[in-house]
């Protein structure tokens, strides 16, 4: 016991504030359902990047016009994980994109110089003698 007599005090002091399990674990949820979108986006054709563009919109718009702004501490932290799994899901949508475009873009360089060293790089008409 301190020497002030109220260890109640000392020890309610040392011990680390205590988060709901929400809080402490809405990364991991955010992320949980990005990929689980970006999964369904990749396998499903009924969605395509412009639905996820579109779901996304109001989903962030809300957050940031008014679920930062909710009395309950539940419900911003439930718009936080909707508006954070949005926007990532974007974000894998908008890269998954951008690689596909590169993807076409590359093989078009490549088909370019396939065809650049079948038409400029002839082999000459008939055999060398190269040690003669």
């Amino acid at each position: 016991m301190p020497w002030y007599g109220w260890a109640a005090l000392s020890e309610h002091a040392h011990q680390p504030r205590k988060t709901p399990f929400y809080a402490q674990t809405r990364v991991k949820i955010a992320l949980s359902i990005a990929a689980v979108e970006a999964i369904i986006v990749a396998v499903s054709h009924d969605w395509s990047k412009w639905t996820v563009i579109v779901v996304a919109i109001p989903i962030i718009l809300f957050y940031l016009l008014a679920g930062r702004m909710l009395e309950s501490d539940l419900g911003r932290q439930i718009s936080w994980i909707a508006a954070a799994s949005q926007a990532l899901a974007v974000v894998v949508v908008l890269l998954w994109y951008w690689i596909e475009v590169l993807t076409f873009i590359t093989a078009g360089v490549f088909a370019v110089i396939a065809l650049y060293l079948l038409f400029v790089d002839r082999p000459s008409q008939g055999p060398t003698d190269a040690g003669a």
